[in-house]
Protein backbone atom coordinates (compact mmCIF):
# COMPACT_ATOMS: atom_id res chain seq x y z
CA UNK A 1 0.00 0.00 0.00
CA UNK A 2 2.07 3.48 -0.83
CA UNK A 3 0.55 6.56 1.16
CA UNK A 4 2.66 10.01 0.61
CA UNK A 5 4.63 10.79 3.43
CA UNK A 6 3.25 13.40 5.88
CA UNK A 7 6.04 15.59 5.53
CA UNK A 8 5.37 16.00 1.71
CA UNK A 9 1.41 16.01 2.51
CA UNK A 10 2.09 18.87 4.72
CA UNK A 11 4.68 20.60 2.26
CA UNK A 12 2.06 20.63 -0.78
CA UNK A 13 -0.41 21.89 1.46
CA UNK A 14 1.58 24.83 2.59
CA UNK A 15 2.37 25.56 -0.94
CA UNK A 16 -1.37 25.41 -2.35
CA UNK A 17 -2.15 28.16 0.61
CA UNK A 18 0.86 30.14 -0.56
CA UNK A 19 -0.33 30.17 -3.96
CA UNK A 20 -4.40 30.94 -3.15
CA UNK A 21 -2.87 33.77 -0.84
CA UNK A 22 -0.65 35.38 -3.60
CA UNK A 23 -3.70 34.85 -6.69
CA UNK A 24 -6.15 36.58 -3.58
CA UNK A 25 -3.35 39.78 -3.68
CA UNK A 26 -3.28 39.19 -7.68
CA UNK A 27 -7.15 39.48 -8.06
CA UNK A 28 -7.19 42.46 -5.36
CA UNK A 29 -4.67 44.48 -7.27
CA UNK A 30 -5.96 43.76 -10.16
CA UNK A 31 -9.53 45.07 -9.02
CA UNK A 32 -8.01 48.11 -7.60
CA UNK A 33 -5.99 48.84 -11.02
CA UNK A 34 -9.03 47.88 -12.83
CA UNK A 35 -11.40 50.59 -11.18
CA UNK A 36 -9.04 53.33 -11.00
CA UNK A 37 -8.45 52.88 -14.54
CA UNK A 38 -11.96 53.11 -15.10
CA UNK A 39 -12.14 56.19 -12.93
CA UNK A 40 -9.64 57.97 -14.81
CA UNK A 41 -11.36 57.45 -18.52
CA UNK A 42 -14.63 58.68 -17.27
CA UNK A 43 -12.79 61.62 -15.69
CA UNK A 44 -11.59 62.58 -18.71
CA UNK A 45 -14.67 61.66 -20.64
CA UNK A 46 -16.30 63.76 -18.77
CA UNK A 47 -14.38 66.99 -19.33
CA UNK A 48 -14.27 65.94 -22.77
CA UNK A 49 -18.31 65.85 -23.41
CA UNK A 50 -18.54 69.23 -20.80
CA UNK A 51 -16.79 71.09 -23.28
CA UNK A 52 -18.30 69.37 -26.71
CA UNK A 53 -21.87 70.36 -24.98
CA UNK A 54 -20.93 73.52 -24.13
CA UNK A 55 -19.25 74.32 -27.61
CA UNK A 56 -22.36 72.58 -29.30
CA UNK A 57 -24.90 74.82 -26.80
CA UNK A 58 -23.15 78.27 -27.81
CA UNK A 59 -21.71 77.39 -31.27
CA UNK A 60 -25.03 76.27 -33.22
CA UNK A 61 -26.38 79.47 -32.48
CA UNK A 62 -23.78 81.30 -34.90
CA UNK A 63 -23.93 79.08 -37.31
CA UNK A 64 -25.41 80.75 -40.16
CA UNK A 65 -24.97 81.52 -43.90
CA UNK A 66 -22.97 85.11 -43.24
CA UNK A 67 -20.54 83.52 -41.15
CA UNK A 68 -19.23 82.06 -44.82
CA UNK A 69 -20.08 84.89 -46.93
CA UNK A 70 -19.29 88.00 -44.46
CA UNK A 71 -15.96 88.96 -43.18
CA UNK A 72 -15.09 89.79 -39.67
CA UNK A 73 -17.45 92.87 -38.39
CA UNK A 74 -16.83 96.28 -36.46
CA UNK A 75 -18.07 95.79 -32.90
CA UNK A 76 -21.40 95.38 -32.28
CA UNK A 77 -22.60 94.65 -35.68
CA UNK A 78 -23.40 91.53 -37.69
CA UNK A 79 -20.92 89.48 -39.55
CA UNK A 80 -18.92 86.39 -40.30
CA UNK A 81 -15.74 84.99 -40.66
CA UNK A 82 -15.08 84.75 -44.44
CA UNK A 83 -11.35 86.47 -44.36
CA UNK A 84 -10.84 84.30 -41.25
CA UNK A 85 -11.30 81.25 -43.17
CA UNK A 86 -9.54 82.25 -46.18
CA UNK A 87 -6.68 83.16 -44.43
CA UNK A 88 -6.68 79.82 -42.39
CA UNK A 89 -6.61 77.71 -45.57
CA UNK A 90 -4.41 79.58 -46.66
CA UNK A 91 -1.70 79.36 -44.54
CA UNK A 92 -2.30 76.17 -43.61
CA UNK A 93 -2.01 74.98 -47.49
CA UNK A 94 1.52 77.11 -47.91
CA UNK A 95 2.69 75.41 -44.46
CA UNK A 96 2.01 71.85 -45.93
CA UNK A 97 3.40 72.82 -49.35
CA UNK A 98 6.61 73.85 -47.67
CA UNK A 99 6.78 71.27 -44.79
CA UNK A 100 5.71 67.96 -46.19
CA UNK A 101 8.49 67.51 -49.34
CA UNK A 102 11.28 68.43 -46.49
CA UNK A 103 9.51 65.91 -44.16
CA UNK A 104 9.17 63.34 -46.62
CA UNK A 105 13.23 64.19 -47.85
CA UNK A 106 14.12 63.87 -44.30
CA UNK A 107 12.42 61.19 -42.95
CA UNK A 108 13.30 59.37 -45.42
CA UNK A 109 16.78 59.72 -45.24
CA UNK A 110 16.84 58.80 -41.74
CA UNK A 111 15.12 55.05 -42.64
CA UNK A 112 17.06 54.70 -45.32
CA UNK A 113 20.50 56.13 -45.37
CA UNK A 114 20.86 57.65 -41.36
CA UNK A 115 19.57 53.71 -40.02
CA UNK A 116 22.79 53.08 -37.55
CA UNK A 117 24.77 56.18 -37.87
CA UNK A 118 25.28 58.68 -35.01
CA UNK A 119 23.83 61.55 -37.34
CA UNK A 120 21.16 59.54 -37.94
CA UNK A 121 20.36 59.45 -33.76
CA UNK A 122 21.42 62.39 -33.60
CA UNK A 123 19.02 63.89 -36.25
CA UNK A 124 16.22 61.77 -35.09
CA UNK A 125 17.02 63.51 -31.31
CA UNK A 126 16.57 67.00 -32.45
CA UNK A 127 13.82 66.22 -34.28
CA UNK A 128 11.99 64.57 -31.66
CA UNK A 129 12.86 68.09 -29.51
CA UNK A 130 11.45 69.94 -32.79
CA UNK A 131 8.22 67.71 -32.39
CA UNK A 132 7.32 68.71 -28.90
CA UNK A 133 8.70 71.98 -28.57
CA UNK A 134 6.03 75.07 -27.59
CA UNK A 135 4.35 76.68 -30.85
CA UNK A 136 4.86 80.18 -29.48
CA UNK A 137 8.74 79.03 -29.23
CA UNK A 138 8.79 78.20 -32.77
CA UNK A 139 6.19 81.26 -33.32
CA UNK A 140 9.10 84.08 -31.97
CA UNK A 141 11.98 82.31 -33.70
CA UNK A 142 9.90 82.74 -37.36
CA UNK A 143 9.59 86.81 -35.93
CA UNK A 144 12.93 87.04 -35.22
CA UNK A 145 13.54 85.50 -38.74
CA UNK A 146 11.57 86.49 -40.80
CA UNK A 147 9.05 89.71 -39.45
CA UNK A 148 12.25 91.35 -38.08
CA UNK A 149 14.32 91.33 -40.85
CA UNK A 150 11.53 92.69 -43.09
CA UNK A 151 11.92 95.80 -41.11
CA UNK A 152 8.04 94.50 -38.76
CA UNK A 153 6.31 93.57 -41.44
CA UNK A 154 3.88 90.75 -40.54
CA UNK A 155 2.79 88.82 -43.37
CA UNK A 156 0.90 85.50 -43.89
CA UNK A 157 3.90 83.82 -45.77
CA UNK A 158 5.53 83.99 -41.93
CA UNK A 159 2.78 82.40 -40.46
CA UNK A 160 3.08 79.64 -43.08
CA UNK A 161 6.31 79.26 -42.42
CA UNK A 162 6.12 79.08 -38.47
CA UNK A 163 3.37 76.50 -39.43
CA UNK A 164 5.05 74.20 -41.48
CA UNK A 165 7.97 74.28 -38.70
CA UNK A 166 4.45 72.39 -36.94
CA UNK A 167 4.26 70.03 -40.13
CA UNK A 168 8.01 69.55 -40.08
CA UNK A 169 9.45 67.37 -37.22
CA UNK A 170 5.54 65.48 -37.89
CA UNK A 171 5.75 64.64 -41.35
CA UNK A 172 9.43 63.25 -40.53
CA UNK A 173 8.66 60.60 -37.63
CA UNK A 174 6.07 59.60 -40.10
CA UNK A 175 7.51 58.92 -42.89
CA UNK A 176 10.84 57.14 -40.84
CA UNK A 177 8.09 55.00 -38.93
CA UNK A 178 6.32 54.16 -42.21
CA UNK A 179 9.51 53.29 -44.03
CA UNK A 180 10.74 51.31 -42.10
CA UNK A 181 7.91 49.35 -40.99
CA UNK A 182 7.80 48.08 -45.13
CA UNK A 183 9.47 44.63 -44.74
CA UNK A 184 13.31 44.28 -45.65
CA UNK A 185 12.84 41.37 -48.17
CA UNK A 186 10.98 44.09 -50.58
CA UNK A 187 13.94 45.90 -50.96
CA UNK A 188 16.26 43.05 -51.52
CA UNK A 189 14.08 42.05 -54.22
CA UNK A 190 14.41 45.03 -55.88
CA UNK A 191 18.07 45.43 -55.70
CA UNK A 192 18.89 41.95 -56.34
CA UNK A 193 17.18 43.20 -59.76
CA UNK A 194 19.61 45.77 -60.51
CA UNK A 195 17.03 48.64 -59.68
CA UNK A 196 19.13 51.79 -58.27
CA UNK A 197 18.62 52.61 -54.90
CA UNK A 198 16.44 56.25 -55.21
CA UNK A 199 14.35 54.34 -58.01
CA UNK A 200 13.69 51.37 -55.17
CA UNK A 201 12.78 54.87 -52.56
CA UNK A 202 9.73 55.72 -54.94
CA UNK A 203 8.64 53.01 -56.64
CA UNK A 204 8.60 50.52 -54.02
CA UNK A 205 8.80 51.86 -50.69
CA UNK A 206 6.81 55.01 -51.32
CA UNK A 207 4.06 52.95 -52.79
CA UNK A 208 4.04 50.44 -49.94
CA UNK A 209 4.30 53.59 -47.17
CA UNK A 210 1.89 55.69 -49.12
CA UNK A 211 -1.19 55.50 -46.61
CA UNK A 212 0.75 56.16 -43.70
CA UNK A 213 2.68 59.31 -45.25
CA UNK A 214 -0.87 60.70 -46.20
CA UNK A 215 -1.93 60.20 -42.79
CA UNK A 216 1.14 61.69 -40.96
CA UNK A 217 0.35 64.57 -43.17
CA UNK A 218 -3.07 64.86 -42.43
CA UNK A 219 -2.70 65.00 -38.62
CA UNK A 220 -0.10 67.54 -39.45
CA UNK A 221 -2.76 69.56 -40.62
CA UNK A 222 -5.30 68.79 -38.15
CA UNK A 223 -2.44 70.16 -35.75
CA UNK A 224 -1.43 73.80 -37.15
CA UNK A 225 -5.09 74.28 -38.22
CA UNK A 226 -5.98 75.20 -34.24
CA UNK A 227 -2.19 76.92 -33.94
CA UNK A 228 -2.53 80.59 -32.39
CA UNK A 229 0.27 81.71 -31.22
CA UNK A 230 2.51 81.17 -33.66
CA UNK A 231 0.05 83.51 -35.68
CA UNK A 232 -0.02 85.86 -33.17
CA UNK A 233 3.95 86.93 -34.18
CA UNK A 234 3.79 86.62 -38.13
CA UNK A 235 0.96 86.62 -39.35
CA UNK A 236 -1.10 88.79 -36.92
CA UNK A 237 -4.38 89.36 -38.04
CA UNK A 238 -6.29 91.47 -40.65
CA UNK A 239 -9.84 92.85 -40.16
CA UNK A 240 -10.65 92.80 -44.41
CA UNK A 241 -9.97 90.23 -46.88
CA UNK A 242 -6.23 90.59 -48.15
CA UNK A 243 -5.47 87.63 -50.58
CA UNK A 244 -1.42 89.31 -50.55
CA UNK A 245 0.37 87.05 -48.51
CA UNK A 246 2.94 89.52 -48.00
CA UNK A 247 0.99 91.52 -45.90
CA UNK A 248 -0.57 90.64 -42.55
CA UNK A 249 -4.01 88.20 -43.12
CA UNK A 250 -6.80 86.70 -40.58
CA UNK A 251 -6.83 83.45 -39.30
CA UNK A 252 -9.69 81.62 -37.40
CA UNK A 253 -7.91 81.00 -34.12
CA UNK A 254 -6.51 84.46 -34.12
CA UNK A 255 -10.01 85.92 -34.32
CA UNK A 256 -11.26 83.64 -31.77
CA UNK A 257 -8.26 84.94 -29.58
CA UNK A 258 -9.68 88.04 -30.03
CA UNK A 259 -13.24 88.25 -29.46
CA UNK A 260 -13.30 85.42 -27.27
CA UNK A 261 -11.64 88.08 -24.47
CA UNK A 262 -14.12 90.45 -26.06
CA UNK A 263 -17.42 92.49 -24.16
CA UNK A 264 -19.54 92.11 -27.52
CA UNK A 265 -21.75 89.46 -27.41
CA UNK A 266 -21.55 89.69 -31.60
CA UNK A 267 -18.27 89.08 -31.39
CA UNK A 268 -18.09 86.20 -28.35
CA UNK A 269 -21.27 84.09 -30.99
CA UNK A 270 -18.69 84.73 -33.66
CA UNK A 271 -15.59 83.27 -31.58
CA UNK A 272 -18.19 80.28 -30.75
CA UNK A 273 -19.01 79.38 -34.04
CA UNK A 274 -15.26 79.47 -35.37
CA UNK A 275 -14.37 77.30 -32.72
CA UNK A 276 -17.35 74.93 -33.58
CA UNK A 277 -16.14 75.02 -37.55
CA UNK A 278 -12.81 74.33 -36.93
CA UNK A 279 -13.46 71.38 -34.34
CA UNK A 280 -15.37 69.74 -36.77
CA UNK A 281 -13.09 70.38 -39.53
CA UNK A 282 -10.09 68.78 -37.21
CA UNK A 283 -12.77 65.76 -36.49
CA UNK A 284 -13.09 65.30 -40.04
CA UNK A 285 -9.55 65.38 -40.84
CA UNK A 286 -8.86 62.94 -38.23
CA UNK A 287 -10.95 60.12 -39.23
CA UNK A 288 -10.02 60.68 -42.66
CA UNK A 289 -6.43 59.94 -41.44
CA UNK A 290 -8.09 56.78 -39.22
CA UNK A 291 -9.64 55.52 -42.55
CA UNK A 292 -6.91 55.42 -44.84
CA UNK A 293 -4.86 53.24 -41.91
CA UNK A 294 -7.39 51.03 -41.97
CA UNK A 295 -7.97 50.61 -45.34
CA UNK A 296 -4.05 50.44 -45.53
CA UNK A 297 -4.15 47.70 -42.85
CA UNK A 298 -7.10 45.72 -44.32
CA UNK A 299 -5.43 45.75 -47.85
CA UNK A 300 -2.43 44.36 -46.80
CA UNK A 301 -4.07 41.87 -44.42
Amino acid sequence: MNATPAPIDAELQRRHRVADSLYGRRRVFNAIAVIMACAAAAFGLFFLGWILYTLLAKGLGGINLALFTQNTPPPMQEGGLLNAFFGSAVMCLIAIVLGTPLGIAAGTWLAEYGAGRKIGTVVRFVNDILLSAPSIVLGLFVYTLVVMQSGGNFSALAGAISLAFIVLPVVVRTTDEMLRLVPSQMREAALSLGVPQWKVIVQVLYRSASAGIVTGVLLALARISGETAPLLFTAFGNQYWSHNVLQPMASVPVVMNQFAGSPYETWQTLAWAGALVLTFFVLVVSLLARALVLRNRISND
